[in-house]
Order: C-alpha cells, then sequence, then structure tokens
C-alpha cells in the first residue's frame, strides 16, 4: 500500500494531509515559531490558552497574527491545569476567544515533577466537555483500559504518552502503544516524549495515526531543521508502517538466496 492510496488523517470529521501536530511554546519569539511550524509541514497546531496569547491580552504580540486560523487548525490545550474545573474553564475560554471554536485538547495534570495526567480528573473533565459540545482529544497516560474508555464516552482522539512531558526520552512502552491502536477506532497520537526524529519514526511504525511534539522541535539547536526532520521522520514511519515490515529471525538469512544455484 503506497502513501498514495493511503487514507488521510481524519480528526472530528476533517481530513488532514499531515500526521505531525506541533505545539506553539518555547520558541525564542514568534518569527522562529512561523518558521519552524512552516517547516514541520504540520496542519495542526496546539496552543496553551494560561500561556500563549491569542487575543485575550490586546496590546501584546498574538500568536495568531503569525500563525492565522484560516490557515492551521487551532488546538487550544488545558497545559498547566491540574483541576478538573480550572480545564473545563480553559476549554470554555478559548471557545469564547475563538469565535465557538470547539475542537480542544485536554490535559489534566496530577504532578509537577512529573507531569504525568491525573486519570481520574481527566475522565471527569471529559465527560463534562463532551455534554458542554466540545470535540475532545484527550491527553493521557499509556494504559489500554483508559484509552478504551475515553474513546467510548466520545473523545474524537485519544493521545497516550511515549514518556513524560519534555522528557525527550522516546517511547518507553511500545507494546501498550501498539495495544492500544489495536484496539482503537478513533485516531491514536503519541504525545509526549519524543525527542529526537528516530522516536516520531518508531511511532509511526508502531501504527499511531500521528504524533504531536513540541519540546523535541522547539529545544533543538536549530529549531527549524529539526522540525524539518520530524516531518520527514513521520512520513517515513508511516510508509513503513504500511508497506509491512519483514519478520524478526534470531539467525541469519542470505540476502541472495542459494536455491537453485550451481557450484
Amino acid at each position: 500500500m503506497s502513501t498514495e492510496q493511503d487514507t488521510p488523517l481524519v480528526v472530528a470529521g476533517k481530513a488532514y494531509h499531515s500526521r505531525l501536530l506541533v505545539g506553539t511554546g518555547k520558541y525564542k519569539d514568534l518569527d522562529e515559531t512561523r518558521q519552524a511550524i512552516e517547516a514541520s509541514g504540520a496542519e495542526i497546531i496546539t496552543v496553551a490558552v494560561r500561556r500563549t496569547n491569542i487575543g485575550q491580552n490586546p496590546g501584546e504580540p498574538n500568536l495568531l497574527d503569525v500563525l492565522p486560523p484560516d490557515r492551521y487548525t487551532l488546538l487550544p490545550n488545558t497545559a498547566g491545569c491540574y483541576t478538573v474545573e480550572d480545564a473545563v474553564r480553559t476549554c470554555r475560554l478559548a471557545r469564547e476567544l475563538l469565535d465557538g471554536h470547539d475542537l480542544v485538547k485536554l490535559e489534566v495534570l496530577g504532578d509537577e515533577k512529573t507531569l504525568f495526567p491525573d486519570i481520574v480528573a481527566t475522565l471527569e473533565a471529559a465527560e463534562i466537555l463532551i455534554k458542554d459540545g466540545f470535540k475532545v482529544m484527550v491527553y493521557t497516560n499509556d494504559d489500554p483500559i483508559v484509552a478504551k474508555r475515553l474513546e467510548e464516552m466520545g473523545c474524537v482522539a485519544v493521545m497516550p504518552l511515549a514518556a513524560p512531558i519534555g522528557s525527550g526520552l522516546g517511547i518507553r512502552n511500545p507494546y501498550n502503544i501498539r495495544t492500544i491502536v489495536e484496539n482503537a477506532e478513533v485516531p491514536i497520537l503519541v504525545d509526549a516524549g519524543v525527542g529526537t526524529a528516530s522516536d516520531a519514526a518508531i511511532a509511526m511504525e508502531l501504527g499511531c495515526d500521528g504524533v504531536l511534539m513540541n519540546t523535541a522541535i522547539a529545544a533543538a539547536q536549530n529549531p527549524v531543521l529539526m522540525a524539518s526532520a520530524m516531518k520527514k521522520a513521520i512520513e517515513a514511519g508511516r510508509e513503513a508502517y504500511l508497506a509491512g515490515r519483514m519478520p524478526r529471525k534470531r539467525y541469519a538469512s542470505a540476502s541472495s538466496p542459494l536455491d537453485g544455484t550451481f557450484f
């Protein structure tokens, strides 16, 4: 199956060519943000509403001036929220600022050191937001049972972590990620922990529908070049997944078969 025959990434009924989603934080300035995101080819960009000005602070530099909503799908997120109330309030603020925009990324954190999700609070917040008409893409741990529960609640995408946020450790538990993918009927997007291009490729080779990252690009020595590398890694990993890898073997197998040869 070639990439020409591949189906697009579909989130909340909208199709996307790029399977790389990127954040907008930690860059040195808005111009570097713009350049890196353009190099990534991403069509969905996340915005931390509590940390980024998207109109709530008049007179300050506005992210939307360099990343216009008519070019990108904005994904407001609840980064920095540690309670259900804060997460729900942040999503409602984003909807107000963005003229009714209802696609959000939910994360409710449980610990300031690890930034692991508070699953109980995440489930509660997701239920409230879905009932309130939001289309929820949800950050969670790599537990297949929790991932399935969030899907069954009505989340439009489930986003298990590969490793702690900003750690750059790569995928620590590929078997859980693969299990989540195999049992899902909504997009599964690895979120958090990617450090370099090979990590992104591995996520795609596992069958993930996409990868969301921020620090891996923004904290690189050359963010714009890393963004380009991540774009290629996502594409290569997807092609490898579609192609189907060769079986693993314990022993050698000659590249040039000897069957039918004469000596």
